[in-house]
């Protein structure tokens, strides 16, 4: 098999390092919710679930309040808006 055509596992850190980029997506983000702008009850998303493959990288998450973050998972359609701040789940 080609070793250019295997695919790379994504990137998973270790707790105490996601920890870490968590706080760095937190503080780019302004410590607002990037669908509504609440302030409160933030979460750190993956705009690429990682349950499809989606990385541990700062480019991939994104800082949603609980109930933007709820809707973006149990949606049956996607509102556009993560579209907008550059994601592909949708």
């Amino acid at each position: 098999m080609n070793a250019s055509r295997l695919k790379k596992p994504p990137l998973r850190l270790e707790s105490e390092a996601y920890r870490e980029l968590c706080q760095q997506v937190l503080q780019r983000d302004g410590w607002r919710c990037q669908m509504c702008g609440r302030m409160q009850q933030l979460q750190v998303h993956h705009m690429g679930f990682r349950s499809h493959g989606g990385s541990d990288l700062e480019a991939n998450l994104i800082t949603l309040c609980a109930t933007c973050h709820q809707e973006v998972h149990h949606s049956r359609q996607c509102d556009g808006a993560l579209q907008l701040l550059g994601s592909d789940i949708c």
